[in-house]
């Protein structure tokens, strides 16, 4: 089963970041308790590319919502929003509003996670539980696959060798379908990609957490890190894991930055596992 056979497509006004509403696109599929799927910054990324294999099997359990975060995908991107850790923490949070979603679980790939990470430091009440897969954390630092990432210029054979040298140690998940999809997105909203990190108006490369920050953080965590990960190192999840309150973490082998397309049926299951234990508790 695909993301497409079982998820709808879906399209919110959230106030509140620029002068008209930001018409903000987001697949949903399943019910029960609200998960939010926060995608990661690469070149081409979504809500459908990122967590295509992830929507079917949470929706079993969940209420699944991946939307695509401004700047991303099919969402619009107004000419005066800034771009900003706050400014897509804040897009969440008036989705969430406009949804009508008081508390919710957050599993955060890459940015995602960092997103996930300041929303439960400024917002701790909305935050029930939240995974951080192949997080930015404490320690952080400019690594080749994130100067790869950033330097990325739209063509089929630059988004090939990005994906196969940096995203997964498995080549054979890399199909021309898949290079083909994240190349035509990545043209159609290159302009924002490029001027969230590199013009001075925007803030996209300042995601950095202090550990006074992340000790504060109560927020029930599971860390999940790819062992081969050369775009966030694992060593930044075990350091993360020293500082946040309440947090387990598990460590995929023989995988890189894409741990729930690589390891898709393993991601599922912990963490759904994960998830549920929240709805047990209750």
């Amino acid at each position: 089963m695909t993301t497409t056979d079982i998820a709808q497509g879906r399209r919110v006004a959230v106030s509140g970041l620029t002068a008209e509403p930001i018409d903000t696109f987001y697949l949903e599929a399943g019910s029960g308790d609200p998960v939010v799927l926060l995608h990661g910054s690469g070149p081409g990324v979504s809500g459908r590319a990122n967590w295509q294999h992830t929507i079917p099997g949470l929706a079993k359990h969940f209420r699944v919502i991946a939307p695509d975060i401004v700047g991303y995908g099919e969402t619009s991107r107004p000419d005066d929003v800034v771009y900003s850790l706050s400014t897509w923490s804040d897009h969440v949070l008036g989705l969430l509003d406009a949804l009508e979603l008081d508390r919710v679980s957050l599993v955060g790939n890459s940015l995602g996670g960092r997103i996930s990470l300041d929303i439960a430091d400024r917002h701790p009440d909305r935050v029930s539980r939240m995974v951080l897969m192949g997080s930015p954390g404490v320690g952080m630092t400019l690594t080749d696959g994130l100067k790869a990432l950033r330097a990325y210029e739209p063509s089929l054979d630059n988004m090939r060798a990005l994906l196969l040298d940096y995203f997964a140690v498995d080549p054979a998940i890399i199909t021309e379908e898949l290079v083909r999809i994240r190349y035509a997105a990545s043209v159609e909203t290159f302009d924002a990609y490029r001027a969230m990190f590199f013009d001075p108006r925007h803030k996209g490369n300042e995601l950095s957490i202090t550990e006074e920050q992340t000790r504060s953080i109560r927020t029930p965590s599971l860390l999940i890190h790819g062992r081969e990960d050369k775009v966030v190192p694992p060593e930044v999840s075990w350091t993360m894991l020293h500082l946040l309150q309440d947090a387990d973490l598990h460590i995929f082998a023989r995988c890189g930055h894409w741990t729930q397309i690589e390891r898709a049926a393993e991601f599922n299951e912990l963490v759904a596992n994960f998830l549920r234990a929240d709805s047990r508790r209750g």
